[in-house]
């Protein structure tokens, strides 16, 4: 019994690692809507920001077993994605809009969700395909393009197999770094390029050290309940006040 009070004590549990990844992802946003691109602050807040999205994707993926209804929490992604657009685009756009049809973060995570249920309800095959793919080719129009969708595939691969989530992680690092680099070519040289895709894999490798070494697999013993829309109105909300303060400044 002694024992395993002990255990309770140790690593951190999943509201602490999302607390974090909120820290992060405000790091991430600081730095697009007030920092020069391509500066040392700017580049290193964002590779620290980069945390975030793939830490949210291993949550979904073990939330789904979790949750009573998935209807429900397919409906919470969905309303929130909605709220959070207009604050969205007020921090993160030139002038109220961008350049091509960008969705919010949220929308991204709603479409994942899409791919679990096709990955782990019953359905015929040929449909179960045709969800996985319509999902991930909405993600292109979102924050996080295709990257969020291929975390996910990648969660689902090892859920069963714990010993594998290193792979998972190493992949993950890896394709987002080739993703970045492929992305970086057009504007910096190839060794600034590769130098710049190095970095950017940081925030990943960051999330695999932490989910990976600390994560006890447990949730907050208290307060769970209004940490769950903490962190649900975190995101509009803060991208609400980098807009104004944008806007105002």
């Amino acid at each position: 019994m002694k024992n395993r009070q002990t255990d309770e004590r140790i690593g951190m549990n999943r509201d602490m690692i999302k607390m974090i990844a909120m820290v992060t992802m405000t790091l991430n946003h600081y730095a697009a809507v007030f920092l020069e691109s391509g500066t040392i602050l700017y580049e290193l807040l964002t590779d620290i920001g980069y945390f975030t999205a793939i830490t949210m994707c291993y949550f979904l993926v073990e939330g789904y077993s979790y949750t009573r209804s998935k209807r429900k929490y397919a409906g919470r992604l969905l309303v929130f994605a909605i709220i959070s657009q207009p604050p969205y685009h007020l921090a993160l756009s030139e002038s109220g809009h961008t350049e091509y049809p960008n969705l919010n973060m949220m929308f991204t995570l709603f479409f994942c969700f899409w791919i679990i249920y096709a990955k782990k309800e019953a359905m015929p095959e040929n449909t179960r395909r045709n969800i996985i793919l319509i999902s991930m080719m909405a993600t292109i129009f979102c924050d996080w393009p295709v990257s969020a969708a291929i975390f996910t595939l990648l969660f689902l691969w090892v859920e069963d197999a714990p010993e594998r989530k290193k792979d998972a992680f190493l992949v993950a690092m890896i394709s987002f770094g080739v993703i970045n680099f492929l992305d970086r070519t057009g504007e910096y040289s190839l060794q600034n390029a590769a130098l710049m895709a190095c970095g950017a894999m940081l925030g990943i490798g960051m999330s695999g050290m932490c989910l990976l070494c600390f994560y006890n697999g447990r949730k907050a013993r208290r307060g769970s309940v209004l940490l769950k829309w903490f962190f649900y109105l975190y995101y509009p909300i803060h991208l609400l006040v980098l807009g104004l303060i944008r806007l105002y400044r």
